[in-house]
């Protein structure tokens, strides 16, 4: 199982989420982290990635082989990030075949109806259990 995080700026969220990847799924499922800049690779792959890649050729060639995404919605959202998601990312995120588990994080005031308001904490959390859902699902299948 291959389960991508991709982040960008600092890489705190995404450190967050690989380590509490690391801890959900054990050694047994390949992590790979996918920065949009060196930051935020090195941050990933420090928090425990199995593997991490930097920029948009690094993006458009992992993103397909992989099973689950996990990212903020701003990965979605060309133009987030001060500028670091561009089109380019947003299309490959979104024509690749795997699951995306994605936060409704943003700054880009956009607001996603019917969801709740929670910490990132709670999102967090809650992203790990659909991570290792979705993990279980495909490995029993």
């Amino acid at each position: 199982m291959r389960v991508c995080v991709i982040d960008g700026r600092g890489g705190g969220l995404g450190c967050r989420l690989v380590s509490g990847l690391r801890e959900t799924l054990g050694r047994n499922c390949q992590i790979i982290a996918l920065g949009t800049n060196v930051v935020a690779a090195a941050a990933m792959k420090q928090a425990g990635a199995n593997e991490a890649a930097v920029g948009i050729q690094a993006i458009t060639k992992v993103v397909p082989t992989v099973d689950v995404i996990v990212a903020s919605l701003n990965m979605v959202l060309p133009g987030a990030m001060l500028g670091e998601v561009s089109s380019e990312i947003v299309k490959v995120i979104l024509a690749a075949k795997a699951k995306k588990v994605l936060l409704p994080l943003n700054r880009a005031q956009v607001e996603i109806v019917g969801t709740e308001d929670r910490t990132l904490d709670m999102l967090i959390v809650q992203s790990l259990s659909r991570v290792r859902a979705a993990v279980q699902a495909t490995c029993q299948a």
